[in-house]
């Protein structure tokens, strides 16, 4: 009689390994760049209720999302949002490859407990439910998700975001022939350690004229192997983020400070040709030392994006968020 390790195929035994999600589901084109490993449908009994839980890894070092005091990049966390919808829409929602998807907002709330930095990469549950969804046809045009993010067992953050998903047809007969750069020469950058990076490449704030205040140019580099991970007509969202993300730490003259809230509307396309306008406005956050910033990006006169962001400059304790 044949054993039963010996009628077990070799695959079976292996241990499921991990890797990251297809970069075509979250619309990247280096691998380096996706974070998420997984995902798996939630059981459910609402017929209505879509629910999911990723997972993400981030890396202890990365070309652009790097910190030196003990914590991860934030914009990781933001990043990893971003990520699943497209991801849940392509792979769970039938979207075929091709769609554009418009960021409608996105938001994040977190704990500083949960970017503490440890000796392996840090492993995050990304819990989703989707909700809100709305079809043309049979295709998902629209959709609202909000997230619950956990390390090691505890809720650290919670996130959500929405998009639209346009067809190519339709996406050619809003926006017509746009170019994928600018014409213009990209601007002198402000002092990258102001707002918390050390190479001049990564800042997307130019060196505002004397009596400027709290108000820059966004540099728009398309060059840039993460920001402009593969070529797009229009700023994306995330370099709008970024841009706030600076401005957060130039305003308030925190380059080392932990973004630690961000809720960011965006109203309609940053395009490259004419300058985008960022603007802040800090103010303390009552009984805390944290501070929020009120961010405005502007092309010609007309808000392009909001947001608010919430900054720590609290020297936060970077152990493991298991421990108290």
């Amino acid at each position: 009689m044949t054993s039963l390790a010996a009628q077990t195929s070799p695959k079976a035994l292996l241990p499921r390994l991990t890797t990251t999600v297809p970069r075509e589901y979250v619309h990247r084109a280096a691998v380096s760049e996706v974070f998420l490993t997984g995902w798996e449908a939630d059981e459910s009994t609402e017929a209505d209720r879509y629910a999911y839980t990723v997972k993400a890894q981030w890396p202890r070092s990365h070309a652009l999302f790097a910190r030196e005091d003990g914590h991860q990049d934030p914009v990781l966390l933001v990043e990893s949002v971003r990520q699943i919808g497209s991801l849940l829409a392509h792979a769970e929602f039938d979207v075929p490859f091709g769609h554009q998807f418009v960021m409608a907002d996105i938001t994040v709330d977190a704990d500083p407990r949960l970017f503490a930095t440890d000796v392996v990469p840090t492993e995050v549950e990304l819990r989703t439910v989707c909700r809100d969804t709305v079809r043309r046809g049979r295709t998902l045009s629209a959709m609202r998700y909000d997230v619950s993010v956990l390390r090691d067992g505890r809720r650290l953050a919670t996130a959500g975001a929405s998009f639209r998903c346009l067809s190519p047809s339709v996406y050619r007969r809003v926006r017509g022939e746009r170019p994928t750069a600018p014409d213009r020469t990209v601007p002198p950058a402000i002092d990258p350690a102001a707002v918390g990076h050390a190479s001049a490449r990564h800042v997307v704030l130019a060196r505002p004229e004397p009596g400027a205040g709290h108000r820059w140019e966004m540099r728009v580099d398309t060059a840039h192997p993460t920001y402009f991970d593969h070529p797009v007509d229009h700023v994306p969202g995330m370099v709008l983020i970024e841009a706030a993300r600076q401005a957060a730490h130039a305003s308030t003259g925190l380059p080392d400070a932990l973004l630690l809230g961000v809720r960011a509307d965006f109203a309609r396309y940053a395009e490259f040709d004419a300058p985008c306008w960022i603007e802040a406005a800090p103010e303390p956050v009552d009984g805390t030392d944290d501070v929020r910033v009120r961010v405005r990006g502007s092309q010609r006169e007309a808000t392009v994006f909001t947001a608010d962001l919430v900054v720590s400059p609290g020297k936060h304790l970077a152990v493991s968020p298991g421990k108290r």
